[in-house]
This record gives structure tokens, C-alpha cells and sequence, in this order.
């Protein structure tokens, strides 16, 4: 069975795209690879971003990346947010872009609204693809 490869992107890969891709790894279960990067990337997560997913109990240990065109055509969906122009398009993929708040240097409440906005969007694309929710993983929203 193939399993589905979902890239997101963001501008700093900081923030929305690390909280997606992260919340993608732990509802699925591992059933689908992710990865997620950015068309500028930032030197760290936000420590906002961060702290909210600690609080959830899931770690962003990662470090922001640069989005390649390798990424973009080895994705089946690429998720953007934010990222504009600077995603490159290739013909054949599905994309979707989620327009979320960009949680640098809001308050902490504002930045759990958009990590619980970011979950309920995963789990309706992980439900799309067919992938279903992983076993004891819970959750905010």
C-alpha cells in the first residue's frame, strides 16, 4: 500500500508548517511521511510554537529547512501556507493552501487557536487521504 507523502510549507518553516507536519506524524501514526520546509527559512521554531505543542506533549526538536524542488516532486500533496509565489508548481501535483494566521510573535492564546485550527485541517486531509487516526493519539481540538 503506498503511503502518502505530505509536504507543508511556510515562509520561515518555523511555525505553521513544523506544527503541521509534526501533528501529521503523531495522528497518523507514522502511516504517512511528512515533511515541511520553507521559502525563507528561519535559524529556529518559533519558541511560542514550541511551547504550544509541548503542551499537547509532542516535541519541535526540528530545525527549520529550505524548501527544494526535490521536496515539492516527491510530495503527493503539498500543503502551503502563507508561502505565496515562492512554492514552486509542478503539473500533475495536488495543492492545497490553508490560509492560517502566522503565529510569530503573537500571544500564547492566539497560537493555541492556530495549532488547534492546523490539527482539525490534518485530521480532515489525513481522513481524505484514507489514513486513519492513530490509536491514543488525542488532542486540543
Amino acid at each position: 500500500m503506498h503511503r502518502p507523502e505530505i509536504l507543508f510549507v511556510c515562509v520561515q518553516n518555523a511555525g505553521r508548517s513544523q506544527m503541521a507536519s509534526r501533528l501529521a506524524e503523531h495522528l497518523s501514526g507514522g502511516r504517512v511521511d511528512v515533511r515541511s520546509a520553507g521559502s525563507a527559512p528561519a535559524e529556529r521554531i518559533h519558541p511560542e510554537v514550541a511551547q504550544v505543542m509541548s503542551e499537547i506533549g509532542l516535541d519541535l526538536a526540528a530545525v527549520p529547512r529550505r524548501l527544494t524542488d526535490d521536496a515539492v516532486r516527491e510530495a503527493d500533496v503539498v500543503i502551503t501556507m502563507g508561502c505565496g509565489d515562492a512554492c514552486p508548481i509542478y503539473p500533475g501535483k495536488r495543492y492545497m493552501d490553508w490560509d492560517v494566521a502566522d503565529p510569530a510573535g503573537q500571544p500564547i492564546e492566539a497560537v493555541r487557536t492556530i495549532r488547534d485550527e492546523i490539527q482539525g485541517r490534518v485530521l480532515a486531509l489525513l481522513e481524505e487521504l484514507g489514513v486513519p487516526r492513530a490509536r491514543g493519539a488525542g488532542g486540543t481540538a
